[in-house]
């Protein structure tokens, strides 16, 4: 790695006004960012890294008047094995367990996961081999290469993947993401490919309403390599069911499009509805209906499909 120089934060303020110094990141569990840094896959390297892992009070779990509060820091094991997170915000739960491997998890932290940047192997490449649409070029070399493993519904200039598990589900639990400037609905905090943070913007907690009573979620995902791989295609649902008909439904689909996509028609095919074998088969093929495939991954649709039908079911 090219040398770099390190602040250690004590305040969000801190951490802001360093940032503001140059050429600078922020680092906390490191698991994406060092991996990035290592395989020099951007044109500029970072000059400094700004850790915020010593702002004191980032890693805490509770909840307030109805409203999961997690600081940033808080990590991916915690959530996991967070008793009142497991019982009632279960799909954030079954998310943040099928992240990686326990070590990443116990690393890897809530904003973290949130934040990292695509996984598609043409903006990865080591020594900005490529220099894609995301960073700043003219093309998305997926759109008529190797896509076997990029998005098939939403894109259109970049073809990248959301890689975020929790993202899914906070997506489908409604959550917003509180930053050091602002309150960001879980609908708004992605662009294609990327976040919406500003350069002086640090995330400081995330805050999940209380579900709805009759509410069921469900997070599921397809990969390659159960034990460790980012999702290929991945559902998350929060359907609120009263007196046997589905009075609200939120579908987030993840793996599968550049930012996590609001699987409204999915949705629609529920509401008033009873669930049934047949009313989720119906919402599957609304889920994917403006799926457009690359020449390669075609095969994403039928294993998404499926997917929400089984996560709706479950």
């Amino acid at each position: 790695m090219k040398k770099f120089d390190l602040a250690n934060a004590t305040t969000v303020a801190g951490a802001v006004s360093a940032l503001g110094t140059g050429n600078a990141k922020v680092i906390a569990g490191g698991t994406d960012l060092l991996t990035v840094m290592k395989d020099r896959i951007h044109p500029t390297y970072p000059e400094k890294l700004v850790d915020i892992k010593t702002i004191p009070g980032l890693d805490s779990i509770k909840e307030e008047a109805g409203v999961l509060k997690i600081g940033a820091l808080t990590t991916l094991s915690d959530i996991t094995d967070d008793s009142t997170i497991k019982s009632k915000y279960t799909a954030l739960a079954q998310a943040a367990r099928a992240v990686a491997t326990p070590q990443i998890r116990s690393m890897g932290t809530i904003a973290g996961n949130l934040c990292q940047e695509v996984r598609c192997w043409y903006y990865r490449a080591p020594k900005n081999y490529f220099y894609c649409f995301l960073k700043g070029g003219l093309l998305c070399f997926a759109a008529t290469g190797d896509s076997r493993y990029n998005a098939i519904i939403g894109g259109k200039v970049c073809f990248s993947a959301c890689p975020s598990d929790t993202a899914i589900a906070l997506g489908a639990l409604n959550a917003t993401i509180v930053t050091n400037k602002r309150d960001i609905p879980i609908d708004d905090f992605f662009g294609v490919g990327i976040n919406v943070l500003e350069d002086d913007e640090i995330v400081t907690e995330v805050r999940v309403p209380e579900p709805r009573s009759g509410t069921k979620q469900a997070f599921t995902k397809f990969r390659l390599r159960k034990a460790i791989d980012f999702a290929l295609s991945s559902v998350a649902t929060a359907i609120t069911v009263v007196g046997g008909t589905v009075t609200a439904a939120r579908i987030v689909l993840g793996g599968v499009a550049p930012l996590p996509y609001r699987a409204v028609a999915a949705e629609d095919a529920l509401k008033g509805n009873a669930i049934s074998e047949s009313v989720a088969e119906a919402a599957g093929a609304a889920a994917v209906k403006d799926a457009f495939p690359l020449a390669k991954n075609a095969y994403l649709v039928p294993i998404t499909k499926t997917l929400v039908k089984r996560a709706i079911l479950a």
